[in-house]
């Protein structure tokens, strides 16, 4: 694990690669001229458009359980943090709250156990604009999965990554306290 500690960071923070903090995917589309792979299918099958910046708790596509045994499909668990790699929805961010398998156009990232997926969830939020600065490509711009685990960022320990994303979820919930009240 390529982790270097600078001086100037506050004690236990690194500075390291999005590789560094979980097992990272990309997805697969069963062929769709078979089937087999898609009738009366009970696997969670997610698709970029899904994504809603947030939580997900339903996807209305499902796959079978033969799609998933013979396709180069992977089941991302729940805790899951995915993001869009392709298209208009480059960029957009969530946290499964099922588990589910994911089209190529979705990377997805199984955090490790000292790293809180809410943190990567708003770290990556934070980062949206730089992320989708390194798309490439003219119709269909495109950021790849090796762009998304070399991206830098500084890595707080363990707890402190609880507390920042608490906080943030603290502020949320006083933000949407003040729009209700509107």
């Amino acid at each position: 694990m390529a982790i270097s500690h600078y001086r100037n960071l506050p004690q236990g923070w690194a500075k390291c690669t999005l590789e560094n903090i979980g097992s990272w995917s990309s997805g697969a589309t069963p062929s769709r001229s078979n089937k087999m792979y898609y009738t009366s299918g009970t696997v969670n099958w997610l698709k970029t458009g899904d994504l809603n910046d947030g939580y997900i708790d339903y996807i209305p596509e499902k796959i079978t359980d033969l799609a998933l045994k013979e396709c180069s499909v992977r089941l991302n668990p729940k805790d899951s943090v995915l993001i869009a790699m392709y298209g208009a929805t480059i960029g957009k961010i969530g946290i499964l709250n099922v588990p589910s398998a994911t089209n190529q156009a979705c990377c997805a990232c199984f955090t490790y156990p000292d790293i809180y997926n809410k943190f990567l969830f708003y770290l990556l939020m934070s980062e949206k604009k730089v992320l989708q600065m390194k798309a490439e490509g003219g119709a269909q711009p495109n950021i790849s999965k090796e762009k998304i685990v070399n991206f830098s960022i500084l890595l707080p320990p363990a707890q402190e990554q609880v507390r920042i994303g608490q906080a943030i979820d603290t502020l949320f919930d006083i933000l949407d306290g003040i729009v209700e009240d509107l």
